[in-house]
């Protein structure tokens, strides 16, 4: 019964998202919105409508009712925070206690999943918990936690929600799954078991295929890959992107575009390695069927920490390990276009559109606007490419934006928004022969995607939630 109402619901769920920006980067993860009048510059003093100080975490806000969501860490707690969308009031903030502390990057926050929002409740996922419903009130709807996670940067992607079901992806070195529960009780849908997939940051996408179907699409390991949103099963796959995937893929009617970058992937530095039976015979010098790290020889080390690739953490290299390693210093970081249709199984050889091997962004997710794909890559390297070819149409520097991106370009009102990590916004005309019309410095750290509602602009900092307009007026949820 439950799969019939998900399907009978879903459309009206991906038509809901338009209301506000109810997810990380808005409607199905598209960073674009339907908005007019945006300011170009703004600062701290300039285009300000209101500003809240907030606790740390990366986490994006999500807005949706007259209402902000987003999470933090303070102290040992964390929170769900609630914010009035006109003035930035905090209504509510509500606790849930890290009873665990998991590893991660330095980069990476015990708060750094953004939020969903059904348009009435709000659901938030904490790498040191679960997964907790809030009602509009604050109440506490459900809690579902999880068992701690083998991920040694810890977890990075957030939940979405298709129709009734709320789905999360949990990619980590062993024992991947990803998981979808009733929105409204919390109960356990479905869950799917990924054991060939490793660590992994990316937040999946809807894809409705020309039959109707329902379908997440999540870059993954060496893969785009597709899954029922009923069932959670495998649909299809296309091989050939790189080994640690963090960027979301972007639907643009029967297209997805998707990118994957990781170290030791870029063109030219694919250094193979033999099977893990021909390196045993090779170097195993106790026959012990296992590697420790005194066997490794110049030969095959590896230029990162042995974590990375031990994946058990037994302080061996079995097979498992071995074939992620090999299949490691194999891949390639790529931009790709992929359009299945209603197709299933491996597509690589039949609907792949193109690849691009050049520019690719390291955490940025890609952004389509108007007929052209854009990335953000480290060094403020800002390129637009031909959906339909691939061809590059324009790649340069952003001038004074020569910075790290974690956070991931958004656009309306013909004009691109991109965020780096010390605070500098960078305001593009969007055109295949893109423009610098501004870079504003708020000199904070940015690692949160910005929001886009009515004329305003919604930034999250590493010390305070901003709210900025060209005219100061009430947004247009608050007004119905």
């Amino acid at each position: 019964m439950w799969l019939r109402q998900i399907i009978l619901t879903a459309a009206a769920g991906m038509a809901a998202f338009g209301a506000g920006w109810p997810s990380f980067r808005g409607e199905n993860g598209s960073g674009v919105a339907d908005s007019t009048g945006l300011p170009v510059e703004f600062s701290q003093t300039k285009n300000l409508v209101w500003q809240t100080v907030v606790p740390g975490g990366t986490s994006s806000p999500v807005l949706s009712g007259g209402r902000i969501f987003l999470t933090a860490l303070e102290g040992k707690q964390l929170l769900t925070i609630c914010l009035r969308l006109s003035d930035g009031k905090i209504l509510w903030r509500q606790p849930v206690e890290q009873t665990r502390a998991e590893s991660r990057h330095k980069l990476n926050h015990a708060a750094s999943a953004t939020p969903v929002t059904d348009g009435k409740n709000v659901y938030v996922f904490f790498s040191d918990f679960g997964l907790v419903s809030y009602g509009a009130d604050g109440n506490r709807r459900w809690a579902y936690p999880l068992a701690p996670f083998s991920n040694l940067h810890g977890m990075g992607a957030s939940p979405i929600l298709a129709g009734n079901a709320l789905i999360l992806v949990c990619d980590q070195d062993t024992g991947s799954y990803m998981l979808a529960l009733h929105k409204d009780t919390g109960k356990l849908l479905w869950r799917t078991e990924r054991p060939e997939i490793v660590h992994g940051f990316s937040t999946p996408t809807i894809f409705q295929t020309p039959s109707g179907e329902q379908q997440l699409i999540i870059p993954t390991s060496y893969m785009l890959a597709s899954y029922s949103v009923q069932t959670g099963k495998e649909v299809w796959r296309v091989r050939g992107l790189t080994w640690q995937l963090k960027t979301i893929a972007v639907v643009s009617g029967d297209t997805i575009y998707a990118t994957g970058w990781a170290p030791g992937a870029d063109p030219g530095q694919a250094n193979p390695v033999a099977a893990f039976e021909e390196v045993l015979a090779e170097i195993d010098t106790n026959k012990d069927g296992l590697l420790a790290p005194s066997e490794i020889t110049p030969k095959y080390k590896h230029s990162g920490s042995w974590e990375a690739i031990d994946l058990d953490h037994d302080g061996f290299l079995n097979a498992r390990d071995w074939s992620f390693f090999r299949a490691r210093r194999s891949s390639s970081n790529v931009t790709i276009a992929v359009r299945p249709g209603d197709a299933k199984g491996d597509l690589t050889q039949t609907h792949l559109l193109w690849r691009n091997e050049r520019y690719v962004p390291q955490v940025s997710s890609p952004l389509f606007y108007r007929d052209v794909l854009y990335t953000i890559k480290d060094g403020g390297i800002l390129t637009s490419l031909n959906p339909a070819t691939g061809a590059t149409y324009k790649t340069a520097r952003v001038p004074g934006a020569l910075d790290n991106y974690y956070s991931s370009p958004v656009a309306a009102d013909g004009k691109l928004y991109v965020g780096s990590e010390t605070g500098k916004v960078s305001v593009i005309r969007a055109q295949g022969d893109w423009e610098v019309l501004a870079v504003n410095n708020l000199d904070e750290p940015l690692y949160a995607t910005p929001a886009i509602v009515g004329n305003r602009i919604y930034l999250r900092t590493g010390r305070a939630l901003y709210c900025f307009a060209s005219v100061a007026q009430d947004p247009p949820e608050e007004r119905r």
